[in-house]
């Protein structure tokens, strides 16, 4: 046996231990527990017959998720034609998988010590979500994502920035730099001044809250643009991950044409794969950009 395939034998039986280590550390920053109340909403969702009352009794318990769960239901992007009036109708319209997600996002926020960034950040990623749910089901777009999927993927799409606020008191000064920067990616950037980055931890917070697989995904690989093109040597990603990707990168950049929030340069790095996967082309921008100023009226 050659020297170098002693060396790649090694490596591989390294690997599941360095994953391991490298898994504790990143949780070591602080990755959110589970809420309790997903428990009981995944516990629900295995039943022969969930019983929509006594999950409705649950979220009424707590005013903000239930009244956020109502606007959620009445949100443009789902296009109800009844409105919900009680939590129970609004678990009723979208379903408990759909409902847990929302659920969820709400909890998310309130996770972290209010401050004037993390208000804006809020805003502008539930935005997006209502954005990106929005051109998921525009006939125009070629990515067939769930308009639900695509919702859940902008909320918790950027949520590992939260957590590194909250560990790093350098970190506003990264998320300026990753931010501004041109050419490097974005998690590279964060990676100079950081131990991780925020789409890992993002992606590890997904999966420790039972996200789906599709979306985990999404958000560990939404600042790999090699991935997103598919290019030799890259991360294989499934479809919808990529259409996941693409749909939420057009949404951020339609909230940045429209009022200048989420100021980044990643449109100028990933647009063009963007609209090639979403099977946009330059002469349908013009009325996206039109119709999507409806959602951003709408916000809520």
């Amino acid at each position: 046996m050659t020297t170098g395939n002693k060396d790649i034998l090694s490596a591989r039986a390294e690997a599941p231990r360095v994953a391991t280590l490298l898994e504790s550390a990143i949780r070591d920053i602080g990755i959110p527990s589970r809420p309790s109340i997903l428990d009981r909403i995944n516990a629900e969702m295995h039943k022969d017959e969930p019983d929509f009352h006594h999950l409705a009794h649950i979220i009424a318990s707590d005013v903000g998720l239930g009244a956020g769960l109502i606007s959620i239901a009445n949100s443009p992007y789902f296009g109800f034609r009844g409105r919900a009036r009680s939590v129970n109708e609004a678990l009723m319209m979208l379903g408990l998988d759909v409902a847990s997600r929302a659920i969820a996002g709400m909890i998310l926020r309130k996770l972290f010590p209010p401050s004037p960034a993390l208000d804006r950040f809020w805003h502008a990623s539930a935005i997006i979500a209502r954005l990106a749910g929005w051109l998921a089901q525009q006939p125009a777009n070629g990515s067939r994502v769930r308009a639900d999927d695509a919702y859940t993927f902008g909320l918790f799409r950027d949520c590992g920035i939260p957590i590194l606020l909250n560990r790093f008191p350098n970190y506003p000064t990264v998320l300026k730099n990753a931010n501004g920067e041109r050419e490097l990616s974005f998690t590279a950037v964060e990676e100079t001044e950081c131990p991780t980055n925020h789409a890992v931890l993002g992606s590890m917070l997904a999966q420790s809250w039972w996200l789906p697989e599709e979306i985990c995904l999404a958000i560990r690989h939404h600042h790999d643009y090699v991935a997103l093109g598919q290019q030799e040597g890259a991360a294989v990603l499934p479809p919808a991950t990529l259409g996941l990707i693409a749909t939420a990168q057009f949404a951020e950049h339609l909230l940045q044409h429209h009022t200048g929030l989420s100021k980044t340069h990643e449109w100028d790095k990933a647009g063009a794969i963007c609209l090639e996967l979403l099977q946009i082309e330059d002469k349908d921008m013009q009325s996206v950009y039109e119709e999507s100023a409806f959602v951003i009226a709408n916000d809520n």
